[in-house]
């Protein structure tokens, strides 16, 4: 089985997709993010993957009433990233209605403050970010580099007790091409009791089956969903799957 989680990135209440994570090469769509998140919900997803991008750029929560209104309207268990950075931000997301808080920059910057909702929410409310251009960890919306490789950065979060990562390739996100296969089974080698959930790149049904074959958690859906390169039904069996887990 692999989940298949949905994405809906914000920048100013609207749904858009980045380039390669570039703010400046972005695609927005019309369609309105609670609207896309029921109708994801109708087509027999249970998971949403909610990024704001504002508060990634800026370092604090910009969109939390796209967040109220996607968990008012839907029953999706939505994971949210971007901008969490404070005790009041993760309560205000929580109140909101996330059943997770993905922490991507945050556990490079204050690694303690991370360490301690780990230790007081248990590590199944987290999911660690690990955005990564060449095998570097990069911080702030994409924008800054963390200052470490991705598996050093995993080796010290894993001994810290957590279970679940979203590994994001940038230079994939959003192009379409394929995902990064390889780097992910490289990390299941390494880290093999992780819950991994790739992110960027892909394109196809057949892109998921590689990714389920290699042993992957969970894969992340943008793009492709969004422009119709991958339709609902193909992704039937994956999703009846996810129903009965």
């Amino acid at each position: 089985m692999i989940q298949m989680i949905p994405a809906i990135d914000i920048i100013e209440g609207r749904c858009v997709r980045l380039e390669k994570g570039d703010f400046g090469r972005q695609t927005r769509y019309t369609v309105d993010p609670a609207e896309l998140a029921l109708e994801y919900e109708r087509a027999g997803f249970t998971r949403l993957h909610l990024v704001d991008l504002d508060g990634a750029r800026t370092g604090t929560v910009k969109n939390l009433k796209v967040l109220k209104k996607i968990c008012s309207a839907t029953h999706l268990v939505v994971d949210f990233g971007g901008g969490v950075q404070s005790d009041a931000d993760l309560e205000r997301v929580f109140c909101a209605g996330a059943d997770m808080v993905t922490a991507g920059s945050l556990a490079v910057t204050n690694r303690n403050l991370l360490q301690q909702w780990l230790s007081r929410y248990g590590s199944s409310r987290f999911i660690l970010g690990a955005d990564v251009r060449d095998r570097r960890i990069m911080i702030s919306g994409w924008a800054g580099d963390g200052g470490t490789g991705v598996f050093d950065f995993l080796d010290y979060w894993v001994d810290q007790g957590v279970e679940q990562v979203l590994c994001t390739d940038i230079e994939k996100d959003g192009m379409l091409a394929g995902p990064s296969t390889a780097l992910y089974e490289k990390i299941l080698v390494r880290f093999p009791g992780i819950r991994l959930i790739a992110s960027g790149g892909v394109s196809s049904v057949d892109d998921v089956i590689r990714l389920k074959d290699s042993g992957l958690y969970g894969v992340v859906l943008g793009k492709a969903l969004l422009e119709g390169k991958i339709r609902y039904e193909e992704l039937t069996p994956f999703l009846k799957e996810n129903d009965t887990n």
